[in-house]
């Protein structure tokens, strides 16, 4: 990694990628759909690719005097049609309750309908735009989160950008919106990029801010980033490969968000992608470019194919040597013990989504538990007060509960439940982890225990296996 460091003159520099890869190879008409975000975003759907859904645009301040603001949803984002950099975007999240003509951001200030026009009206003088020329202004549809990055964004939808050159990906990198970047995936505003593994989709380096900062854990919390394996690889490879046959750019950066219900969605050209991205994969982008210059690549699968096996490899070892944590599966087979001396296993779910590790009552039963759980049902309470009870008269109520350690108060759709939490050992992937372990009924589902993330921090977690 020093090496690396001491070596930035085999990173691709601005002037050099502008002299030999953007101004060979992307024509001033490509440029210009690239750089229009409402015109390159028509030409990937009329392609066949997957965009967000356009609210509305606001071309004039006449446009500006004449809108309908009744006829925005509760979330959506605000973008400069010429925008780059990510300077001028607004992203809301709902609307401020008791406030119809105000929504709230990511940081849970308000914005107002006044505070709309005003940024709009900067957005209409260019602004924010290249050149500071005369810009549009549109709303735009706010993807859902997947599942899979709560843990690990601050509000935002995380996105996946993808450098590809002749017809080939040759470098990628996750980023994940964050506090300092107000809910943005811009790593110039304090978002996290994250190298990838091109063959594997699995994450590696991670960097912060404009001053690539190498971190390892999620900022403020102790989780791990690399190790992540992003789904939809393939087809995000692909989507990217076949934005570049359409929009004629020879060189260009293609980012992609997952959305929850969607599934891969194309967000953005970019005619000049940032270099950031060389940082966080520990190499440099011209050595890759040099490989896949000159070579012939009539097929999209194909030129995804020369991408992977040229600039991707097994990454698991590698990881696990770095951060001295295991690389597992969502599926992994364990060994449990309880109360008493028999020692279970089963497979488990292995759940970052999830905060705290569950078992099934039966299988608790089978550790050792069944008078802690006659005990715990038994109990004569009024269960939506207990809450406001304070820390002794929780004690109090609870001692005659057998290896009973605390009640875990879980908030869900379907309400406010209060689950008795023990003690278990789990031995996984031949790892020893001590853990507080709620019991509920999941007999209706398919795996007896589900492991949460506080008991994965020694582990790096593969969603393709």
């Amino acid at each position: 990694m020093l090496n690396f460091f001491k070596n930035r003159k085999k990173l691709v520099g601005m002037n050099s990628r502008n002299l030999r890869y953007i101004r060979p190879n992307n024509s001033k008409k490509a440029i210009r759909i690239a750089d229009d975000k409402i015109l390159s975003k028509k030409v990937l759907k009329k392609g066949g690719i997957p965009i967000p859904r356009l609210i509305a645009k606001i071309s004039s301040h006449e446009d500006l005097d004449n809108f309908d603001w009744a006829k925005l949803p509760n979330s959506f984002a605000l973008k400069p049609n010429r925008g780059f950099g990510g300077e001028g975007i607004i992203v809301v999240y709902g609307r401020k309750k008791g406030r119809p003509d105000a929504w709230v951001k990511a940081d849970g200030s308000a914005v107002t309908i006044e505070d709309f026009k005003n940024h709009i009206q900067n957005i209409l003088d260019g602004n924010f735009s290249l050149s500071s020329v005369p810009d549009t202004a549109f709303f735009e549809e706010r993807l859902k989160l997947l599942k899979l990055f709560k843990p690990y964004t601050f509000k935002g939808i995380p996105d996946i950008r993808v450098i590809v050159y002749n017809k080939v990906p040759v470098m990628a990198m996750l980023r994940l919106p964050t506090k300092e970047s107000g809910g943005k995936a811009n790593l110039q505003q304090g978002a996290v990029g994250v190298g990838i593994d091109l063959a594997t989709g699995v994450t590696t380096t991670a960097v912060q801010g404009k001053k690539s900062r190498i971190i390892e854990y999620v900022p403020n919390s102790r989780l791990g980033i690399s190790g992540l394996a992003i789904p939809y690889w393939r087809e995000i490879l692909e989507l990217a490969v076949k934005a570049q046959e359409i929009s004629g750019l020879g060189f260009l950066g293609a980012d992609v968000a997952i959305d929850k219900e969607r599934g891969p969605v194309f967000l953005e050209l970019n005619a000049r992608p940032g270099l950031s991205i060389q940082v966080a994969n520990l190499s440099g982008l011209k050595e890759r470019l040099e490989r896949v210059t000159g070579l012939k690549i009539k097929k999209l699968k194909r030129g995804v194919n020369v991408g992977m096996d040229l600039f991707g490899g097994e990454v698991e070892e590698e990881v696990e040597e770095i951060s001295g944590r295991r690389v597992i599966g969502v599926v992994e087979k364990v060994k449990l013990t309880g109360r008493n001396a028999k020692e279970v296993e089963v497979e488990a779910k292995i759940d970052t989504g999830a905060e705290f590790t569950s078992i099934d009552i039966d299988l608790a039963k089978n550790l050792g538990f069944e008078k802690t759980i006659e005990a715990y049902e038994s109990l004569d309470t009024d269960w939506d007060n207990l809450k406001n009870m304070t820390l002794k008269e929780r004690e109090s109520l609870f001692k005659e509960v057998p290896y009973l350690l605390d009640t875990a108060i879980i908030h869900s759709s379907h309400g406010t439940t209060y689950r008795p939490v023990v003690r278990i050992s789990i031995v996984m992937d031949k790892k020893l982890i001590t853990a507080k372990a709620t019991i509920i009924s999941r007999s209706h589902l398919k795996y007896p225990i589900i492991i949460g993330r506080k008991n994965l921090g020694r582990f790096l977690i593969d969603v393709n296996n």
